[in-house]
């Protein structure tokens, strides 16, 4: 690790092989937590090169627990974080509206870092019990068409490097990772990155693989369609601006969309959306998602139809219909 970190304080880069090579070791807990987050922190002093990243996906994809979905044809809604927005768990209410919906969900996500809550802590707060039993994650694709993979459980290196990450408080390239390294690796994607050049990168690895993707990111920071501005959509086909007020007429402020400030207060507005009785502002946003998503599916589905049949999941209770089913598959 001396010399790896020597070299990266010199300025110098990790080719693909040295970047898999070297998580590889973290996450076998060869090196201790200083030298650690000493690794984790250039990432954030400099930008990550697409090799590099390359080489992080390449190892924990290797080293994951795998799970067969083959069975289904499914999509997975995750985000990297680290917009810094604080906004409510958008992507994951999106999840269960897609699932309302009738297809089928294999959501990827972990405890928030540089957020109060993430998609596992809201999960969890719930009732839900993690699980890497693949039997069991398929009854759940079955009974309510979504299930959920906590990303630790799955992934040694994420585990090693858990507590450095919360000790950090910060965003690292493993929130840049956590979209692409899904074990059950699906043929649909909605990803959301914090930033322009990560959704190039994330072009660029995204387009040498067979999947169906809608890669965003709002022009005003966010980390998903946020309707407070246009939005950036990346697409296998094309790429193209979003604005809401052309799509939907509406323009949200950041106020609108924003979370708890607690893991329990993020659990109630969760729960209050998913019971139909959110704001228009955010019914319209988790609807948005769940629209983009939907047209992973169908190349030829406007977004006026997919974010109808979203909306319908979400008023007539589908949506909260597949979280009860999860919670007691």
């Amino acid at each position: 690790m001396k010399k790896i970190l020597q070299k990266l304080f010199e300025q110098q880069v990790l080719d693909q092989n040295e970047a898999k090579h070297i998580l590889g070791q973290i996450s076998e807990g060869k090196f201790n937590d200083y030298q650690v987050a000493s690794f984790l922190t250039v990432f954030k002093m400099r930008s990550i090169t697409v090799d590099e990243l390359s080489g992080f996906r390449d190892c924990l994809k290797e080293r994951c627990v795998k799970i067969d979905f083959s069975d289904f044809d499914i999509i997975d809604l995750c985000g990297t974080g680290g917009d810094g927005k604080d906004t409510f768990n958008i992507s994951t209410l999106a999840s269960f509206v897609v699932a309302g919906a009738g297809y089928k969900v294999a959501k990827h996500g972990n405890y928030g870092v540089s957020s109060v809550c993430g998609s596992s802590n809201v999960l969890e707060s719930l009732g839900y019990q993690f699980s890497n039993d693949q039997d069991q994650l398929k009854r759940q694709l079955e009974h309510g068409n979504i299930t959920f993979l906590h990303a630790p459980l799955f992934h040694p290196a994420m585990k090693e490097v858990a507590p450095i990450r919360r000790n950090l408080g910060v965003s690292t390239f493993f929130n840049m990772l956590g979209p692409m390294v899904n074990p059950s690796s699906p043929k649909h994607q909605l990803v959301g990155v914090f930033s322009l050049q990560l959704q190039r990168y994330y072009k660029y690895i995204y387009e040498t693989q067979d999947i169906s993707y809608r890669i965003v990111h709002s022009l005003d920071g966010y980390d998903e369609i946020s309707l407070t501005g246009e939005a950036k959509i990346i697409s296998p086909t094309k790429e193209y601006l979003f604005d809401p007020k052309i799509a939907l007429d509406i323009s949200l402020t950041n106020s609108q969309i924003q979370g708890g400030q607690t893991i329990e207060e993020a659990k109630d507005i969760f729960e209050k959306i998913i019971r139909g009785e959110g704001s228009d502002a955010q019914n319209a946003v988790v609807c948005a998602n769940a629209a983009l998503a939907i047209q992973c599916f169908d190349e030829q589905k406007s977004f006026t139809q997919a974010f109808a049949e979203a909306k319908e999941s979400l008023i007539n209770k589908s949506a909260l219909n597949s979280l009860r089913k999860l919670l007691s598959a």
